[in-house]
């Protein structure tokens, strides 16, 4: 089973989440995972407020780390996925909370909760990814 510095070193390859948008895996278990974001000048929109394409990456990045963190055969890439954007951030970092709600032989479902670390729910995302068999070495 790898650790979680093995899980982040495989994600960093994930540029743009990790090194753009700064988004940092916080713990990962199989099909699980919770990341976060800070809020960032650069997160924001033009309210001041976190912009919903930042708050996107970081529930898409969440689902991806909670489907593939563990897989051993399997590389699970998102299908369709949506997201309700709830209520504007008061805190300093965003908080992503995956889970596996489904996962089947050729299609998954994750649900993310995305709060502030004050515990403001921030939004809620389902990502239905489409699940890949490894081709062997």
């Amino acid at each position: 089973m790898p650790t979680i510095d093995q899980i982040r070193a495989r994600f960093s390859r994930d540029c743009f989440a990790t090194q753009a948008a700064e988004i940092r895996i916080v713990e990962a278990q199989p099909q699980y995972a919770v990341c976060e974001m800070p809020i960032l000048e650069k997160h924001r929109n033009a309210r001041g407020t976190p912009m919903g394409g930042a708050i996107f990456t970081l529930a898409d990045f969440a689902a991806a780390v909670a489907a593939n963190g563990f897989a051993e055969q399997t590389d699970t890439i998102s299908l369709h996925a949506d997201i309700t954007f709830l209520s504007a951030a008061k805190g300093t970092r965003l908080i992503a909370k995956a889970s596996c709600i489904r996962q089947g032989r050729t299609t998954a479902l994750h649900e993310v909760e995305i709060t502030d670390e004050l515990g403001t729910l921030v939004a809620r995302a389902s990502v239905n990814g489409f699940v890949l068999q490894r081709a062997e070495k």
